[in-house]
């Protein structure tokens, strides 16, 4: 079946007691069970296992293409409990170094006390990530494409290769492209992680992460360690991200069409200094996100000429783009990363230039948008 199809009815068989087309919220811990130790249709507690939470994980497998997929309470909690499964202390993971300052954070300040080590490297290129691979032993090579916020494009297929050439996997945070763009495991990955806060949601209502993984060994290791550290998705927000899921196809396409707009017309504007757009012919990744993904996503990031005082100033004018940190909701939002998203990444490798805004741009009319920024950019 097609993408529009799987995400709508995926896991979404009609309630068997009432005929509801829309999956029920089972609000509950606890079942009962059919005998000592025999829960009924695996259910026993909803830390280990819910069907509402089930439902949004087969939706999950079946549109990244993989062999199953595991939710959790946000998008770190993922990527935390998929590390801690796969890797031990003594471990080293490569890192983009234009990474996510939360996932920058996670390594810098939570698992290097793990013992876990790190490295960075330039994602989009294949023969720098190769060079570290041979430096030293990597259990984990850590993908974003494209990255946060400065919207670089890695390889999949070429650095999945790479990766399995020295005995470490690839896993690919696929939070900007959404598997609707862009489907990691079938190019080679091993793992997708995604933040469903963002586009697979859609709404800014609801807090999520999920873990899809190709390997049905991983997936057992998984969800042993899910269990084991609790941080499962609740019901509800099971809920409403599968209630997401169901428009994504549909909510995409309108994102990319503004957000190409949007990038032409930055990339045009006498004030910015560069616009940072997959999409655009001139970006370095180009050819390799058309080959990659369907389209080239909502994200878009522009340098201003005046600096980073002007880039705050820009982000403080604007009445249709909300100043808010996250990403992927129908309404636009703009936010200075150097100073909100990845602030934690200040004084690192990973630091982002203070000139830089980044725009989540969202379903609105593309005119209003246009002129929200003509009216809040320098002249």
């Amino acid at each position: 079946m097609g993408f529009e199809t799987l995400a709508i009815h995926e896991g979404q068989a009609p309630d068997p007691l009432t005929g509801a087309v829309v999956p029920p919220i089972y609000q509950v811990s606890t079942y009962a069970q059919d005998g000592v130790g025999v829960p009924r249709g695996g259910y026993e507690y909803s830390r280990s296992a819910n069907p509402t939470r089930t439902a949004l994980e087969q939706c999950l497998t079946a549109l990244e293409q993989g062999t199953a997929a595991f939710a959790f309470a946000s998008g770190l909690a993922a990527e935390d409990c998929l590390l801690r499964t796969v890797c031990s202390p003594g471990d080293r993971v490569l890192i983009p170094d234009d990474a996510y300052g939360g996932t920058y954070r996670l390594f810098a300040r939570v698992l290097a006390g793990w013992g876990l080590g790190y490295a960075v490297a330039p994602m989009s290129d294949v023969a720098a990530v190769r060079e570290e691979l041979a430096a030293r032993a990597v259990r984990v090579v850590w993908v974003e494409t494209p990255t946060n916020p400065l919207l670089n494009i890695a390889d999949i297929r070429a650095l999945a290769d790479a990766a399995h050439s020295c005995g470490a996997m690839l896993v690919v945070d696929n939070t900007f492209a959404s598997p609707y763009l862009q489907q990691p495991i079938p190019l080679g990955a091993d793992a997708v992680v995604h933040s469903t806060t963002k586009y697979l949601g859609g709404h800014s209502d609801v807090i999520g992460g999920a873990v899809v993984v190709a390997d049905a060994q991983l997936a057992a290791r998984l969800a042993f360690t899910r269990n084991a550290t609790g941080g499962v998705a609740g019901p509800f927000d099971s809920w409403l991200t599968l209630r997401g899921i169901k428009t994504l196809a549909v909510r995409m396409d309108r994102h990319c069409r503004n957000a190409a707009r949007v990038a032409q017309w930055l990339a045009e504007h006498p004030a910015v200094a560069e616009a940072l757009y997959p999409g655009l012919p001139s970006h370095p990744g180009h050819k390799i996100a058309q080959e990659q993904m369907r389209a080239f996503g909502g994200m878009v990031s522009f340098r201003l000429l005046a600096g980073a005082e002007a880039a705050v100033r820009a982000c403080s004018r604007t009445e249709v783009f909300t100043l808010g940190e996250s990403l992927g909701g129908v309404e636009s939002l703009i936010e200075h990363p150097a100073r909100m998203t990845h602030a934690s990444a200040a004084g690192s490798p990973l630091e982002v230039p203070g000139d830089l805004v980044r725009l989540s741009v969202g379903l609105e009319d593309c005119d209003d948008l246009l002129a929200d920024l003509r009216r809040a950019l320098p002249a």
